[in-house]
């Protein structure tokens, strides 16, 4: 293939992704905008493949093909409650690839022939920030993906004067990086030591993390691993590369962005690691809620549910563990059929995935118009007969709203006390991802109907 049929591949597949992007902002148009993604990613890869860069296509397709195989077993293997942990490790593996080329372009003693010391200058920054930011990328996501298995534990490790380690190894990084640049054929070695340095500081800046904030962590490590493949791109100096890495890395940072405000929480928090560990509160004692607990059966929350004028659901990380979310739209449709008002609250960090609960409800075919984020519905839950609260838990918690001392201080939250009476549903009385107690089960006007949500709304819908 031509050069310039290649790049005419290159616009066309860049300007899929774009629209790509495009379509996913909006519930309606999401499936048209993976398929602009899938088609541009095609274009991408056949423009590759094409093209004169490409030198043996026996090592290529030795390496393609286990890489599809495994690719669709695992993806047609993973639930949807596993998502948020597919996501982190597939972070991983951009940030390992980034590194490979940064390391790859090293060890290669002809990187340099041809260029001036300017453009020596400039490959040489390329290649340490490449590894720099992969090595951040691959250690983080791995650290994620194991608070997210439940490999490791999702309580935050606090390390003593925690963020000096951090701006030394920082400044390590960058002494390195000056050291390395413009001296490139003769310091593998100072390349490898700020791979390990970076990487352990990948480490340290996740696993200072709780457990409740690793939604925002996951959209972060999205950001990075945009970045990382944008300096792959530079490296390899693959234009596409650069702008796929680009739009990756800018629009993980929004979501980062928008998730934060949805937690109240400050985008350097999330860059700088240990937000939300206790940092908030440090200075008194968690209160630990008591009291009595109304437990309720399948007949009274089917009772409650026939009498109410207006109800909102709010689904939560339970919902997605039991696959309840196509009983609970055919529960939607005969309340809705009863002239009942049905609204779904969605709030932001729902899940372990920005978007989770918004997918889970779309797969059920849950009409766009009556799902609502926090912002427009927490005003209207003083007007609502009945809350159902499926399988939530830190996001109906009102401590974060009471509780200066509590972990999840100041993170804006789904108000559903306000309402005439609240269900939840809930296999124990558990606490959250957050670890911490939920006063609202304890609520005068909260029933608590314990048991599998997936085998508890069943028995709803056979009653109903």
């Amino acid at each position: 293939m031509s050069h310039s049929l290649v790049t005419i591949f290159y616009i066309l597949a860049a300007v899929l992704f774009i629209l790509s992007l495009g379509g996913l902002s909006n519930q309606e148009t999401a499936r048209r905008g993976n398929m602009f993604g899938m088609i541009g990613m095609l274009l991408a890869f056949i423009a590759v493949t094409a093209s004169d860069t490409v030198t043996s296509y026996t090592i290529l397709v030795i390496a393609l093909f286990p890489a599809i195989i495994i690719g669709a077993t695992v993806a047609r293997k993973v639930k949807m409650t596993q998502m948020p942990e597919l996501v982190a490790i597939l972070h991983s593996f951009v940030g390992a690839a980034a590194v490979l080329v940064g390391l790859a372009l090293q060890l290669n003693s002809t990187s340099h022939d041809g260029l001036s010391p300017i453009e020596i200058t400039i490959h040489d920054i390329e290649v340490f920030v490449g590894v720099c930011i992969g090595s951040i990328t691959f250690t983080g996501s791995v650290i994620a993906f194991g608070k997210l298995r439940g490999i490791i534990s999702g309580s935050p490790l606090l390390l003593p004067a925690r963020h000096v380690l951090n701006l030394i190894m920082l400044a390590a990084t960058v002494w390195l990086g000056i050291l390395f640049v413009g001296h490139g054929d003769d310091t593998f070695l100072m390349l490898l030591i700020a791979m390990v340095i970076t990487g352990l500081l990948g480490i340290h800046l996740v696993m200072a993390i709780g457990g409740a904030d690793m939604p925002v962590v996951v959209s972060m490590l999205n950001s990075y691993s945009g970045w990382a493949a944008a300096a792959a791109g530079f490296m390899l100096g693959n234009d596409l590369l650069i702008i796929v890495g680009a739009l990756v890395g800018s629009s993980g940072a929004i979501l980062s962005l928008i998730m934060c405000r949805g937690m109240n929480r400050s985008l350097p928090s999330v860059i700088l690691g240990g937000f939300g560990t206790g940092d908030r509160g440090s200075g008194g004692t968690v209160s630990i809620p008591e009291g009595d607990v109304t437990s309720i059966g399948i007949e009274e929350t089917v009772a409650l549910l026939k009498n109410a004028e207006h109800v909102i659901i709010v689904p939560g990380y339970g919902m997605a563990v039991a696959q309840a979310q196509h009983t609970i739209a055919k529960i939607t449709k005969k309340l809705r059929e009863n002239n009942t008002q049905v609204i779904f609250a969605i709030h932001p960090v729902a899940g372990r995935l920005p978007g989770h609960m918004n997918v889970l409800l779309a797969e059920a075919n849950i009409p766009y118009d009556i799902v609502m984020e926090l912002d427009e519905i927490n005003h209207t839950f003083s007007d609502t007969d009945v809350v159902m609260v499926i399988g939530a838990n830190d996001i109906v918690n009102p401590s974060a709203l009471d509780d200066p001392n509590s972990p999840i201080a100041g993170m804006p939250v789904l108000e559903v006390w306000k309402a005439k009476d609240v269900v939840v549903m809930k296999r124990s009385m558990g606490t959250g991802y957050a670890g911490v107690g939920n006063p609202l089960f304890f609520n005068e006007n909260t029933s608590m109907l314990f048991g599998d949500a997936g085998e508890n709304v069943d028995a709803i819908l056979e009653k109903l």
